[in-house]
């Protein structure tokens, strides 16, 4: 069964550009400023600034980081996530 992550709105509804293979590729994509992917993986003061600045815009947008499972991952989700 394969799995995804992606963005929940206010609305519960899936939100299709941000559908990523983990919830810090989805967070790496809707947080305006660019972080590397290869410090986030080995430092955690870093990794910890990116967090923060995840939940800062899910707060803001009242979305929700979740897990979608299936063949067409856009069609059923499952909240699993709350800020990373």
């Amino acid at each position: 069964m394969a799995a995804a992550w992606t963005v929940r709105d206010g609305t519960g509804r899936l939100l299709a550009d941000f559908v990523a293979a983990t919830p810090m590729e989805v967070g790496r994509r809707i947080v305006p400023a660019h972080f590397d992917a290869f410090r986030l993986e080995v430092s955690s003061s870093y990794r910890a600034l990116f967090d923060r600045a995840v939940c800062q815009v899910l707060d803001r947008q009242g979305w929700q980081i979740v897990r979608v499972r299936g063949r067409h991952p856009m069609q059923s989700g499952t909240a699993v996530c709350a800020p990373l």
